[in-house]
């Protein structure tokens, strides 16, 4: 028996459809990476640049940008660059990119650049120390 949950199957069958529609939304099921095939990078989006401005043409291209229509890992950390306050947040399971959003998913950034695009200013967390 297999200790993996069925979403929706506690609903009776001929109700699941209607009090489940979605029964995968927002399931951290494998795949943790963006698609390359996919992702752009801020170096792509000419619009992200201006809020990048003091990264390297290198840096961009290490920068993901989640496609809108895409649906949030619930739990997994990210920053939209169109945030004024530049705060980091935290998904939950019924999120999604739009296409207002300019989302950088923490995951896939290293720790050193996660830092810049936060804007922190320690040399020591942003690899630059010496």
């Amino acid at each position: 028996m297999s200790n993996e949950s069925h979403a929706g199957e506690q609903h009776p069958e001929e109700w699941r459809r209607d009090l489940n529609p979605d029964p995968q939304a927002g399931q951290n099921r494998g795949g943790a990476h963006l698609n390359a095939d996919e992702t752009q990078t801020a170096v792509t989006l000419h619009s992200v640049q201006p809020h990048l401005a003091d990264l390297s043409e290198e840096e961009l291209r290490r920068v993901p940008i989640v496609p809108p229509g895409s649906r949030l890992k619930q739990g997994a950390v990210y920053l939209n660059l169109r945030d004024a306050a530049n705060h980091e947040f935290t998904a939950t399971g019924d999120q999604e990119a739009t296409p207002n959003d300019l989302l950088i998913p923490k995951s896939e950034v290293d720790y050193p650049l996660w830092n810049k695009l936060l804007r922190v200013m320690n040399p020591a967390r942003r690899d630059e120390e010496g």
